[in-house]
């Protein structure tokens, strides 16, 4: 699996890839509230980075690095579970250059998980249009 930075190619793609995984995931959400173009505002003035194997898309990351702060990470739906997330996440925290930050939705059970299996601690809750979120660090080792 290669972890590479984002090219413009990969917009329709990931635009696609975006939509699908909220919608599968997010299933306290209207679905008709989401739409392709949610990508691109998703992904405004961040570092993004994408999987890929064998030319074929698996997911992306995107960091707001004056913030280090994790914005997205999206795996495929079909293909969860394989390592791709844990990749991005990886090289997602090797861009930090002290704590990093991300909020999870609450409600993205299968994602707080993740994030807590991987060293991220929750040290905060709040509210956003999509629900109540966790506020996660990662400390640098």
């Amino acid at each position: 699996m290669l972890i590479r930075p984002y090219q413009e190619a990969d917009r329709p793609f990931l635009r696609t890839l975006y939509l699908a995984s909220r919608k599968a995931a997010w299933h306290w959400v209207d679905p008709d509230s989401l739409a392709l173009e949610d990508f691109d505002q998703a992904i405004l003035d961040e570092q993004v980075i994408v999987a890929e194997e064998n030319g074929h898309r698996l997911g992306f990351a995107s960091i707001f690095t004056a913030e280090n702060f994790l914005h997205n990470l999206f795996v495929a739906p079909d293909i969860q579970g394989q390592g791709v997330g844990s990749a991005l996440l990886h090289a997602a925290e090797q861009t930090f250059t002290s704590t990093g930050s991300l909020k999870c939705l609450v409600n993205s059970e299968k994602s707080v998980k993740f994030y807590q299996r991987h060293g991220w601690e929750i040290i905060a809750t709040g509210d956003s249009p999509k629900g109540e979120y966790y506020l996660f660090h990662f400390v640098l080792p």
